[in-house]
């Protein structure tokens, strides 16, 4: 099993879908979490509550990624928690929105960029200081990053960079000893997926996909758990496919 016991972790959206999946996973697993939320407090309190009854650590921090200091002012939160060490990041939390080229308006598709590639770089950027030899950066990529899914072309955009910093950003950090993954699911049942949650967005889903099920959050959190332990010490620059053999 994946033992990250000793280690500090931030998961970023971790409230809910994937972010609370993995917060959890890691958590299991021995690590100190961060629970990070934008507008749901009381969800990731919920969070940390579940944590520390089965005997693991926990706090929630709040931060508005979508800020231009957001990414700012939670790496400041981070270090009053955890002091001058972070062992794990996941830079879990983002926005999407369907919306053919014609009706993407330029706000959307800011918003799209601050939360999705703005907040997750300058994140890195500003916990640099406190991520030392050994830790573990994993980013949020998407299936599609790499195939065209629905009418999400500036949303997709948005996974496409963030395939492009983990290759930047492993380059950078690896003399640190830092290693950078992503993981990319497909669809997903979330919130954030109301696609999946129609007959016809479900039947669709199903059909693109060699394993015929929706996804679960908990399908997903276990690789970004393995992806933060020392099992993957060997494993950088990579984006990992966690799609159920979606668009083969």
């Amino acid at each position: 099993m994946t033992n990250l016991s000793g280690k500090t972790a931030l998961v970023t959206g971790a409230s809910r879908g994937i972010g609370r999946a993995s917060a959890l996973a890691l958590a299991t697993a021995g690590a100190q979490v961060l629970v990070h939320y934008s507008r749901g407090a009381s969800e990731a309190e919920a969070v940390v509550a579940e944590i520390r009854k089965a005997g693991g650590r926990a706090d929630a921090v709040g931060a508005d990624l979508a800020a231009p200091d957001g990414a700012h002012k939670l790496a400041k939160q981070v270090r009053k928690i955890v002091g001058d060490r972070l062992d794990i990041l996941v830079a879990n939390a983002g926005v999407s929105k369907a919306a053919t080229i014609e009706d993407t308006s330029v706000e959307d598709f800011d918003h799209l960029f601050a939360v999705n590639v703005r907040a997750p770089f300058f994140l890195v950027q500003q916990l640099l200081p406190i991520l030392g030899k050994g830790s573990s950066i994993v980013l949020l990529s998407s299936l599609g990053a790499h195939a065209s899914v629905g009418t999400l072309p500036a949303y997709a955009a948005t996974k496409g960079a963030i395939d492009t910093l983990v290759k930047h950003f492993a380059s950078a950090l690896g003399e640190r000893g830092v290693r950078v993954n992503a993981v990319a699911p497909g669809v997903v049942e979330t919130d954030m997926s109301s696609f999946a949650k129609t007959d016809s967005g479900r039947n669709s889903t199903v059909a693109m996909q060699a394993l015929k099920r929706i996804a679960q959050p908990e399908d997903i959190a276990p690789v970004v758990a393995f992806l933060a332990s020392d099992q993957a010490r060997w494993i950088t620059g990579d984006t990992v496919r966690v799609d159920g053999g979606s668009k083969l």
